[in-house]
């Protein structure tokens, strides 16, 4: 039997896995193309979900798995940080490779 997902609990990984890879909210609403901050800041307080679209950008964006930002009923929070150790390194890729395509398309 599959559990449900934890809205609340999932809304505190991805605002602590956002912050410990250096992105701020005004960061994610630029990569995400989102006209405004709201359904970031509804997703840290566990009101609603990001749509599956904003969820895969997040993984490649953080280095994760879709289902290592999504916490399950009756889940610590604590097993999916084994995964955030290695996201400090992402936001420099990303920035890298922003500038490169910078470089290379103009």
């Amino acid at each position: 039997m599959y559990k449900n997902i934890d809205m609340t609990k999932t809304g505190i990984l991805l605002k602590e896995t956002i912050k410990k890879g250096g992105y701020t909210v005004k960061d994610i609403q630029k990569i995400l193309h989102l006209s405004c901050p709201q359904p970031i800041y509804r997703w840290f307080k566990g009101n609603v979900l990001p749509s599956v679209d904003h969820l895969y950008v997040l993984s490649k964006l953080l280095g994760m798995h879709m289902e290592d930002l999504l916490v399950t009923e009756q889940e610590d929070i604590s097993l999916t940080e084994l995964c955030i150790d290695r996201i400090s390194d992402h936001k420099w890729l990303y920035e890298y490779r922003t500038r490169l395509c910078v470089k290379e398309c103009a």
